[in-house]
């Protein structure tokens, strides 16, 4: 039977997560890809709630693409973040490389900016992360 765990900050590609999460007023992070599949998520937040979160990203994203299609006429618009505002927080989304997407949620008293900047610092972090081939040992130095 597997386990029903929830994801966690030292997944995969989860250490983008961290910064974030050091933030004042930032309370979760999801990293979900297009289809709305979890990639990674904070601690805190269970496995059910880390997935809702990540289908709900994808389908925000549509929605907001949509959106601005319906405004513009331009097909294929590019996001670069859509923000969420209730009374519990703020829930922001941005691009954060090929068909995947970065989601957190925060206090009200958060502050924005701050959150944006660092959100894009990690997006870039993790592109250039992912783009970095493998390390492979020398054949010379195994001897």
């Amino acid at each position: 039977m597997s386990s029903t765990t929830s994801p966690t900050a030292t997944d995969e590609i989860s250490w983008v997560l961290t910064p974030l999460l050091e933030l004042p007023g930032v309370l979760h992070a999801v990293i979900a890809t297009g289809d709305g599949l979890v990639e990674g998520a904070s601690d805190g937040l269970g496995r059910a709630s880390a997935e809702r979160v990540a289908a709900m990203t994808a389908t925000l994203h549509a929605a907001s693409r949509a959106f601005t299609t319906s405004f513009t006429d331009v097909e294929q618009p590019r996001l670069a973040q859509t923000v969420v505002e209730s009374d519990l927080g703020f829930a922001i989304v941005v691009p954060a490389g090929e068909n995947t997407s970065l989601a957190v949620f925060t206090t009200p008293e958060a502050q924005l900016g701050n959150v944006a900047y660092q959100m894009q610092v990690q997006v870039a972090a993790l592109g250039r992360a992912l783009a970095s081939p493998a390390r492979r040992q020398d054949a010379t130095a195994r001897s």
